[in-house]
């Protein structure tokens, strides 16, 4: 019997991708959006074959109604405390009046278990819905990714294009940095949305590779060479990454404040997924580091 999957952030870029994993294997997907969701998203939804249900989010009952029925809530939603706390409080509360066994939150991120609270403003709203989350009845499993490795095209000081170099933080050189493809991550969401057995946290990585790593990447891709150099001492780092908040009280309105942006980095250097579970499905493949690197270096 083919199991029925409710996705919401569905409009977005893993949503989406989550929606087209689940299709491919035969579940059932519906997908909760607004009112006012823009239509070339939905159309490509609808074309998926995912059923797609306008709904205002603010209204517990008519999320519920959508809900019936349904296996697991897949939460794709991003945002600040309004949708990372509030909105998926109001979808877990749906879920479970609709009597919905399994719920994923939108968990797609460092596994922040133990990092310092405090360090990082976005990982603390995702901390504060787990407590709500963990305080119900439902069942829900987490997948930790890391970073997503989108992000080493956007000349980050991890990686710089522009500048040809490759930066780090401390004596960390050779610390691995955990990379998953938005791909990757789609499609062992959409296996731990389709396996009721699954555990609470899963952490995986579609490589994991250290500043010294990449470097030696890049010069293989490229025909120019790239430079690495260390940007700073750790403890300088987050000072910096603090007076960068204070000196910007806006950026607490902004998802991807530059404060933010330091914030994840400093994450990625003070983390790592050691438990990987990217052998607990069969048939994922997994995109490697230099496979990945050299689709986009020249």
């Amino acid at each position: 019997m083919k199991k029925s999957i409710l996705v919401a952030g569905a409009t977005g870029n893993l949503g989406i991708r989550i929606c087209r994993e689940l299709i491919k294997r035969r579940a059932e997907v519906s997908a909760i959006v607004r009112p006012s969701a823009d239509p070339v998203k939905v159309e490509a939804l609808t074309k998926m074959d995912v059923k797609v249900i306008r709904v205002d989010m603010n209204n517990i009952d008519e999320i519920a109604k959508a809900c019936k029925g349904i296996n697991t809530v897949v939460s794709a939603l991003a945002g600040l405390a309004d949708v990372i706390v509030d909105l998926q409080k109001k979808v877990v509360d749906a879920a479970i009046q609709a009597g919905v066994p399994r719920f994923i939150p939108s968990d797609f991120c460092t596994d922040y278990n133990d990092l310092v609270p405090g360090e990082n403003r976005n990982f603390d709203l995702r901390r504060e819905f787990k407590a709500y989350l963990d305080s119900t009845s439902i069942k829900a499993s987490s997948v930790f990714n890391g970073a997503f490795a989108d992000i080493l095209k956007y000349n980050i000081p991890i990686l710089n294009l522009k500048d040809r170099s490759i930066g780090y933080w401390g004596e960390k050189a050779d610390w691995k940095l955990d990379f998953t493809t938005m791909d990757d991550t789609a499609g062992f969401a959409a296996e731990v949305a389709l396996d009721d057995d699954a555990p609470r946290d899963l952490q995986i990585a579609s490589f994991q590779i250290s500043p010294n790593m990449i470097l030696a990447e890049v010069n293989k891709a490229s025909d120019q060479a790239f430079e690495i150099h260390q940007l700073s001492s750790m403890e300088d780092f987050a000072a910096s990454i603090k007076k960068q908040r204070a000196d910007n009280p806006a950026g607490e309105n902004e998802l991807y404040a530059k404060f933010q942006q330091g914030q994840y980095m400093y994450s990625m250097f003070t983390s790592q997924n050691n438990e990987l579970a990217n052998k607990r499905y069969k048939g994922l493949s997994w995109t490697s580091g230099s496979e990945y690197i050299q689709s986009f270096v020249k």
